[in-house]
């Protein structure tokens, strides 16, 4: 049978939050209303169902039969609309930061901290994409992105990271046999080369005094990620970032070979549109990055194998 007018909804949650505690103040306190609001309110539903839902005594009230059978019905459907408004309010309260950043740089600088962020902004939601190796533009779909690039782009709000450098590396246990290769190290050792530097390790061998590399092999990766696993798993000698891989000489996955540092003319740079300065969760971010940066990169000393570069260039078997 439906009923020629329904009950109001809000009579429907006291009548609940009443049947639950059995007190009509006790409901009033919870609706910030007076009891007496609230009898008022249970009335009008009694009214309206034509049937008793409360025996009213003089220190108390009582569910009826049909009381019960009500509360039994409609509190799971109201506890449910209640959960589903809070889900609907907290999501539109919610922020979504869309971020690009380099593989490598997400992998060692960024992943390892976010909780910290995560922590202190709980309402921001992160979006992170590290498709592109080596991001040079600033994507249309991104707030914020780091940039690998000689000079800030244009146009754009950008703020100077830190710059990097690469440096002989290998696996812990191939440095005293890399060590006493000496001047033949880049004859008789399998080099492992970054696709987008193909001549990294001839300018390296420059910057160190030894001869052009004659690598008994050459494995050729096309992320730096694949070169730091590669040197680890022991497959030849690697030239890596040397800010980007604090942690792998941390651990001692790696060990540095040589302090000879190539110094890359490209630097990171962290990017956002200048429209986007003035968003809170914008905001947040680049403080966070930028406080980070200086002391998550500021490796710059992982102690070489060998801390004589001459002695490199003129030792033989």
């Amino acid at each position: 049978m439906r009923l020629s007018r329904p009950p109001h909804f809000r009579s429907l949650r006291a009548f609940c939050i009443a049947a639950r505690s059995r007190s009509f103040k006790t409901a009033a306190d919870k609706l910030c209303l007076t009891a007496s609001a609230v009898s008022h309110q249970i009335k009008e539903l009694e009214k309206s169902l034509g049937v008793a839902l409360f025996e009213r005594r003089t220190r108390s009230v009582e569910l009826t039969t049909a009381g019960h059978a009500l509360l039994e019905e409609i509190d799971p459907l109201i506890e449910a609309l209640d959960r589903g408004v809070a889900r609907i309010a907290r999501r539109n309260r919610r922020v979504q930061l869309r971020l690009q950043l380099p593989p490598l740089f997400a992998a060692e600088l960024f992943i390892p901290h976010v909780g910290a962020f995560c922590d202190a902004h709980p309402s921001i939601d992160i979006q992170l994409d590290t498709r592109d190796p080596r991001p040079t533009q600033h994507p249309p779909a991104a707030d914020l992105s780091v940039l690998l690039a000689e000079a800030a782009p244009q146009g754009l709000r950008a703020t100077r990271l830190f710059s990097t450098s690469l440096v002989a590396a290998c696996a812990a246990r191939h440095a005293a046999a890399a060590e006493r290769l000496g001047s033949r190290l880049l004859i008789e050792s399998a080099l492992i080369v970054h696709r987008s530097m193909p001549s990294a390790w001839s300018s390296w061998a420059l910057e160190a005094g030894l001869e052009e590399p004659e690598p008994r092999s050459v494995i050729e990766l096309d992320s730096m990620v694949a070169v730091l696993r590669a040197a680890e798993r022991g497959v030849g000698l690697a030239l890596v970032p040397l800010a980007l891989a604090a942690g792998w000489f941390e651990s001692g996955r790696l060990v540095r070979l040589f302090p000879v540092d190539l110094a890359l003319a490209e630097a990171y740079f962290l990017v956002i549109r200048p429209k986007d300065t003035v968003r809170p969760e914008v905001a947040a971010m680049t403080r966070w990055i930028v406080e980070r940066c200086p002391r998550l990169s500021n490796i710059g000393h992982a102690p070489p194998n060998r801390t004589d570069p001459e002695q490199l260039a003129t030792q033989t078997d």
